[in-house]
């Protein structure tokens, strides 16, 4: 039984692009095998990022979140590969830098500066209805 190829949403976001991540952050991609089907760097506006971050409307990290995407350049990419969604999350590391598992992206770059809101290098969508959504909506 072979598994299906997905595609997911990964977004290098504005704290990897300032500190000039995004190409040992498509190394390390490139390198579990997935393949880079689109690219691009964005300035999202607040319309994008407030249909991206739908489901957080209302709760108290929601406008902290929109400031900083729009903070600067996002570069977006349209990943594939074998179980991509889950894979890509694994690479990241968990959610918070401090402690997400040393080898993970977030784990290995990301910094936690005791601010508002996590900036942790990159979002990855979480499931394949989520990445079905986000790919419309950046691509």
């Amino acid at each position: 039984m072979s598994t299906p190829v997905e595609e997911t949403l990964v977004l290098v976001k504005p704290d990897g692009v300032a500190r000039q991540l995004t190409g040992e952050i498509l190394r390390r991609i490139e390198a579990k095998g997935y393949v880079i089907v689109d690219l691009k760097m964005v300035q999202a506006d607040r319309g994008l990022l407030e249909q991206h971050y739908e489901e957080h409307q209302g709760k108290p990290f929601f406008e902290p979140l929109v400031e900083f995407m729009l903070s600067g350049p996002i570069v977006a990419i349209r990943l594939q590969g074998n179980r991509v969604i889950e894979g890509f999350r694994s690479l990241a590391g968990t959610t918070d830098p401090t402690t997400a598992a040393p080898g993970t992206i977030r784990g290995d770059l990301g910094r936690d500066w005791g601010l508002k809101v996590a900036q942790n290098l990159v979002h990855g969508s979480d499931s394949p209805e989520s990445s079905s959504r986000e790919l419309a909506l950046w691509f």
